[in-house]
């Protein structure tokens, strides 16, 4: 009777725990379960969006394809690879992965704006960091998609791709931070570990992620979305060596040359935090 028990017990909490893997993706999105593994052994879904096929998981690696580790920073470089634990806290890592700087996003290969990017970075074999110009077409593409962009009567980009947990909730209609469950029609599943600049900072707020495009020497552009706000926004950071998450694309895909990438507004913003509840966002024209 007791190994029955036992039994029922553990078919439970596996069952458990497969609804709660599986019930952040809806069914608008393309999921490739375990459709990559980095060097240390951690398995990342990834999905299907357009042409181009993304993780669908903050990259959590240790270490670079090749074996070289990373080390786990506790100050800042422009230069000198480091990783970064969001909220400071090494727990947070398997579900929200670690932040790196622009030095240990690209492994030393350089900025680039080509689509696909010409720089594998950090991500495993066969995966390349994104540029600029991707992001774009991941923008591009989503904009164009009414089941994306149509639920709950939301036309909201930050939606699309804000996973469906963990956000600090929000007042603001169709934002990641309101009505959570509507979120993530693409599957991508963008998750708030926030940013590193000396201390974590943004934790629940925003999703900020690098790509391998340089806007200056010292600084390079990132995709970033926070609580309270629909957009998906696109600015530089002045300084690479902050901390942001990391997205991998597949290296196979082709382009789809159809999608009008001049239509997507570019806006550099600079991400504040003041006392109050809700982080501020502050447009540079």
């Amino acid at each position: 009777m007791k190994k029955l028990v036992l039994l029922l017990l553990v078919c439970s909490f596996l069952i458990g725990c497969t609804e709660w893997h599986y019930s952040q993706y809806p069914a608008t999105a393309r999921v490739i379960e375990n459709a990559v593994t980095d060097i240390d052994g951690n398995r990342y879904d990834a999905v299907q969006i357009g042409n181009q096929v993304w993780m669908a998981e903050n990259l959590r690696t240790t270490r670079y394809a090749d074996g070289t580790r990373i080390d786990l920073g506790e100050k800042m470089s422009d230069e000198i690879p480091y990783r970064y634990c969001p909220k400071n806290y090494e727990a947070t890592v398997p579900m929200y992965g670690y932040l790196y700087n622009w030095a240990a996003v690209t492994g030393g290969e350089g900025g680039c704006d080509d689509n696909p990017s010409c720089v594998q970075g950090v991500c495993p074999d066969g995966w390349h960091v994104p540029s600029d110009a991707e992001w774009e077409e991941l923008d591009a593409y989503v904009a164009t998609q009414s089941d994306y962009l149509n639920d709950a009567n939301c036309y909201s980009m930050a939606k699309a791709i804000a996973s469906r947990e963990g956000w600090n909730s929000t007042s603001t209609p169709c934002t990641a931070g309101n009505n959570m469950g509507a979120n993530n029609s693409t599957g991508f599943s963008a998750r708030p570990a926030g940013a590193y600049n000396g201390n974590s900072i943004g934790f629940g707020d925003g999703a900020f992620f690098w790509t391998v495009t340089e806007y200056q020497y010292s600084s390079a552009y990132y995709r970033g979305l926070i609580c309270n706000d629909a957009n998906i926004y696109e600015g530089n950071y002045d300084e690479k060596c902050k901390g942001l998450s990391v997205r991998c694309v597949r290296n196979e895909y082709s382009i789809n040359k159809s999608i009008t990438i001049s239509a997507i507004q570019k806006r550099e913003i600079t991400y504040t935090f003041n006392s109050s509840t809700e982080p501020q966002l502050a447009t540079l024209l």
